[in-house]
């Protein structure tokens, strides 16, 4: 188990001005880094792995579908292509800092809804485009992730259970999905359960509090969470993932109207002591 932290409590778009954060959590005790990428080019991201390899750290990606222009479920094909572009752009950088994974609802404009469930055709589609996408990612080394959200912020994948029914027919080595504990907070009606039932389609993970605030201080349950990954062998990353209303766009796309946390500082280091004891402890 490696234990990681997602940039986007600091930025969307990660600089020089923030590489001084590798050496801070790499001090805390961090693993590795779970890194934004919403805009870029190559040659930054070479430099940005760079930084976390003198830091010792390793990396995750995380990216979103930016727009339906770039939506792999679309009736369009044009907008189908888009999201096969950015899902490619994306693994470029990836495999370009160094990273291994690449994570997050790799499916569906976020926010964008129909006004009806996901239909038959739409799944054809994603699956088609994903199976493409899974092939070239897999050409560079790189796993995806595929994150199912809550029904306030996608209707395609909201459940565990209907994404590893997704991965199942994408049926390519290297996709997997994404367990978060805050949209499982919402949508499970047992999220362990769930969690249990999936986890041998389960390739990532994000510790998120149902407040998307500090994990620990709130009310996921984490004891039973930390012992069934551990006591099922899961063995990939534990990575905190927390926003605040420091990011106005972000705060918005993700409904973030408070602070959660008195500072930054709490969540990493209060976070990593929580995850590290209470896997120690499961």
């Amino acid at each position: 188990m490696q234990i990681g932290f997602n940039l986007l409590l600091w930025a969307t778009h990660i600089t020089e001005a923030d590489f001084h954060l590798f050496e801070t959590l790499k001090k805390v005790g961090y693993d590795g880094v779970e890194v934004p990428l919403f805009e870029g080019e190559k040659a930054h991201y070479e430099k940005l792995g760079r930084a976390l390899q003198d830091n010792g750290l390793g990396a995750t990606t995380v990216t979103v579908m930016p727009d339906t222009a770039h939506d792999i479920t679309r009736a369009d094909p044009d907008e189908r292509q888009g999201g096969a572009d950015h899902l490619r752009w994306a693994i470029d950088n990836t495999a370009a800092l160094g990273g291994t994974l690449l994570a997050g609802p790799i499916h569906q404009a976020l926010g964008h809804f129909t006004g009806q469930g996901r239909t038959a055709d739409e799944w054809e589609r994603a699956v088609e485009v994903m199976r493409s996408v899974a092939d070239y990612a897999a050409d560079a080394g790189i796993q995806l992730s595929v994150e199912p959200l809550n029904r306030f912020e996608c209707y395609f994948l909201n459940t565990v259970r209907d994404s590893a029914d997704f991965v199942q027919v994408v049926g390519k080595p290297n996709v997997g999905l994404l367990y978060d504990t805050f949209h499982a907070n919402i949508e499970e009606k047992h999220p362990v359960g769930a969690l249990k039932e999936n986890l041998r389609w389960i390739n990532h993970v994000h510790i998120s509090a149902n407040d998307r605030g500090t994990p620990g201080k709130d009310h996921i349950p984490w004891a039973a969470t930390f012992a069934v990954l551990k006591d099922n062998g899961y063995d990939g990353w534990l990575t905190i993932e927390a926003f605040s209303t420091g990011l106005p766009d972000l705060a918005a796309a993700t409904r973030v109207w408070r602070d959660f946390f008195p500072n930054r500082e709490e969540v990493y280091s209060f976070g990593y002591d929580f995850i590290r004891k209470g896997w120690d402890n499961s």
